[in-house]
């Protein structure tokens, strides 16, 4: 079977389940290639700032966890069930290592400008990049000279990305077709599958999508 296949993904750099969704998007993927070797497959990713009330400094992560769930054995059993389904998908998160809950509206103006810039090499990169910079480094997602730092280390120059780094807590509003949750996978923009699915419900979603585009092409 030849044709195409838009997947759009909406997420945040934040969100351990947009991560550990990545994962089973990309094991899904690697099952429906190979049973349509003939789709072409194009992967749109749109951040969405799940948190634009945090100040520009971001706030320290421990306390914000601590505020959210209401005590530091509640914040241990969340962060161990997260752990055990990012490592279920290869993936190994820090949280040891992260001592600020970051405003990423600036994180998400420097992927969104290397997504219009055109070259999906980077882009990838710098998607991967940015994720592991948070879940593994430790590093601040809301700090301007990390950001550029990271972009550099991608392999694009910064001067590209320098304007577009605000730093003024203006919220990134993100997508207008974005669902009420992230991480949120839509096919063709026809089917949503929201949350950290696993892999056999994306490639059941993106069997169906393409199911649904061949029959609107068959002749009536």
């Amino acid at each position: 079977m030849s044709g195409r296949l838009r997947i759009d993904v909406f997420f945040d750099f934040i969100c351990p389940w947009c991560l550990i969704g990545k994962r089973q998007l990309e094991h899904a993927q690697v099952q429906f290639r190979s049973r349509h070797p003939g789709v072409q497959i194009t992967t749109v990713w749109h951040g969405m700032q799940l948190l634009p009330q945090l100040p520009v400094q971001g706030e320290p992560f421990a306390d914000f966890y601590r505020k959210r769930l209401g005590n530091d054995d509640a914040v241990l059993m969340r962060q161990t069930q997260v752990q055990q389904a990012a490592a279920a998908v290869g993936l190994a998160i820090d949280f040891s290592h992260i001592a600020t809950m970051p405003n990423t509206a600036d994180a998400h103006r420097l992927f969104q400008r290397a997504s219009e810039l055109g070259n999906l090499a980077h882009r990838d990169i710098l998607l991967e990049r940015l994720f592991a910079a948070y879940f593994q480094r430790g590093e601040d997602l809301g700090c301007r000279e990390t950001l550029l730092a990271i972009a550099r280390s991608c392999g694009m120059d910064a001067e590209a990305f320098a304007d577009c780094l605000t730093g003024d807590g203006t919220a990134f509003r993100g997508s207008p077709g974005a669902s009420s949750g992230v991480p949120s996978f839509q096919f063709d923009r026809r089917m949503t599958v929201v949350g950290a699915q696993p892999a056999a419900a994306l490639l059941g979603a993106m069997s169906q999508s393409l199911k649904e585009s061949d029959r609107e092409r068959q002749p009536i």
